[in-house]
């Protein structure tokens, strides 16, 4: 008799786990409190209760190739960032070609995630949901939560001085939808992440001026990076990423920072990070800087003081008139329907085993699916997170003792910095290629490069100098697709086929094959020089 999963939320994690149960040979029944899947990627006029909620015009800050479940590519033809609503086809794409429609319950809270009496003997949970008024309890084998963090608004209040007595109007990111909100109006928006950044730029259509408050600045990335090619198929190789965790983080830092610093000076523009040490999670934007140099945009410092139709900033003389401020100061993590003795949230971590598993419970039967930031696409992340924990609910995968589990997620709560490699500014975020090799390795589906250079040198060179995208973990072991070396093989020409929409002939003469020559040697000798 196969083990009842339940699986609550219906976005791209929960989407995720269904598959991920049945790949497994579990029962999954996913609860969905809205009429419809998605999660974030699903846009509505108005904010709904505990959802997820977007902006009109959101396209992907991560490319397709990247950003796809790893046997389920994106379309040839779609565009390589993503409007909200292609992603949200796709997705509607993946459940209709996984058949996983029949395992999702719509318009059904949670309400409650309980221990069973004899849990220490039977990892079962009681589950209270409630559909059209009406509350119903089921028992469960084990249960994925897969909410994310993106329902609950951050609103500090408190910390911008005089705030009370704005007579304009306020209003956190997550209301947002349209720019028409900010017709005629002086903007100010208080942070500088990527929603902050995205409503600030798209605000310059409609609004009389546009201000952003930022105390800690950030990096800003363009989509469109080396080449033209999307920022991240550049930027996350095995190859890049062996580099920066070989090299002392100061360092690592200030290649980034130099790297950066091509597209424009981020000091001369007010955006340089105050500290550099910590690496916080980069802007992808490829309008702010235009914005800046038009006029369109002003970056300003932290908030002193609000008047009622003004705001003063910290060492910046005279006041400045502001009709509409909006709060880009992120959300809280939380799980409501989870008891504190199971996983206590605090600073918006959770002391979860690499980010899923409580630590201390009897029974390893209750996962956390997306509760985490990763330092690239989300999808082939969470996708991992389910491989591995359905796994672990089939005694397939062992976790270690519990004290051990315990140790390494309280490390991650001091978020100490690094020698080495990537020190993130908050401990919900990781280093995605670290991360999903981590989990990777404990299912055996991580590929090992020299041993796929002896076999197949082609793909071993894709799989090393090229994107790491989630197509790597399906070439072996459990879970393996047929098609997963064509998806690697192929990816560059898929990224490439929306664009090249008119055929252009490119000469090639002896400067480009001396070129390409050079090119192919300075890869064989940075592979003899990674394995000697």
């Amino acid at each position: 008799m196969s083990k009842k999963v339940a699986v609550v939320g219906a976005g791209v994690s929960g989407l995720a786990s269904v598959k991920c149960c049945l790949d497994e040979g579990l029962e999954p029944t996913c609860f969905e409190r809205s009429d419809d899947i998605g999660g974030v990627w699903r846009f509505t006029d108005v904010v709904e209760e505990g959802r997820a909620s977007l902006y009109k015009s959101l396209i992907s800050n991560t490319s397709k190739e990247m950003s796809g479940f790893s046997d389920f590519p994106y379309p040839e033809d779609f565009p390589v960032f993503l409007h909200n609503s292609k992603v949200l086809e796709y997705l509607r794409m993946y459940v209709k070609h996984f058949d996983l429609q029949k395992h999702i319950q719509f318009k059904t809270t949670v309400i409650s995630i309980r221990k069973c009496p004899d849990f220490p003997t039977t990892g079962q949970w009681e589950v209270v949901v409630e559909t059209n008024g009406k509350q119903e309890c089921a028992i469960f084998d084990a249960v994925m939560v897969c909410i994310g963090y993106l329902t609950d608004p951050s609103l500090p209040l408190s910390s911008f001085s005089g705030i009370d007595k704005f007579k304009g109007q306020c209003f956190h990111s997550r209301e947002y939808k349209t720019p028409e909100v900010f017709r005629d109006k002086r903007v100010l928006v208080l942070g500088m992440g990527n929603s902050g950044v995205d409503i600030a730029v798209e605000a310059t259509q409609t609004a009389k001026k546009v201000m952003i408050s930022t105390g800690r600045g950030a990096w800003v990335l363009s989509r469109v990076f080396d080449h033209g090619y999307p920022w991240d198929m550049v930027f996350l190789t095995r190859f890049m990423n062996v580099v920066r965790n070989s090299l002392p983080g100061r360092i690592t830092t200030w290649l980034i920072a130099s790297r950066v610093n091509q597209w424009f000076n981020h000091a001369n523009y007010g955006m340089a990070p105050k500290d550099r040490a910590m690496l916080r999670e980069p802007v992808i934007n490829d309008d702010l800087p235009v914005c800046i140099l038009t006029g369109k945009i002003s970056i300003r410092p932290s908030v002193r003081e609000f008047e009622e139709n003004s705001v003063t900033f910290a060492d910046t003389p005279g006041a400045e008139q502001v009709d509409v401020v909006v709060l880009g100061t992120g959300y809280k993590a939380s799980l409501p329907f989870l008891d504190e003795s199971i996983v206590t949230v605090e600073n918006n971590y959770a002391p979860l085993y690499k980010y899923i598993f409580p630590p201390q419970l009897e029974k390893p039967t209750l996962a956390v699916i997306g509760f985490l930031r990763p330092f690239g696409a989300v999808m082939p992340v969470v996708e991992m997170q389910a491989r591995w924990a359905t796994r672990v609910f089939k005694g397939l995968c062992k976790l270690p003792p519990a004290d051990v589990m315990v140790k390494e997620a309280h490390e991650k709560k001091k978020n100490p910095v690094k020698w080495f490699g990537f020190s993130f500014d908050e401990p919900l975020k990781t280093d995605c290629l670290v991360y999903v090799d981590e989990l990777a390795s404990a299912i055996g589906v991580k590929p090992s490069v020299p041993a796929v250079l002896l076999k197949d040198p082609e793909l071993g060179m894709k799989i090393f100098f090229g994107p790491c995208s989630s197509y790597q973990f399906r070439l072996f072991g459990p879970g393996k697709w047929d098609g997963a070396r064509s998806a690697i093989m192929s990816q560059w020409e898929k990224i490439i086929k929306p664009t090249r929409t008119r055929i252009v002939d490119e000469s090639s003469g002896f400067l480009a094959f001396l070129l390409k020559m050079l090119a192919i040697f300075a890869v064989f000798l940075g592979i003899f020089l990674h394995f000697m």
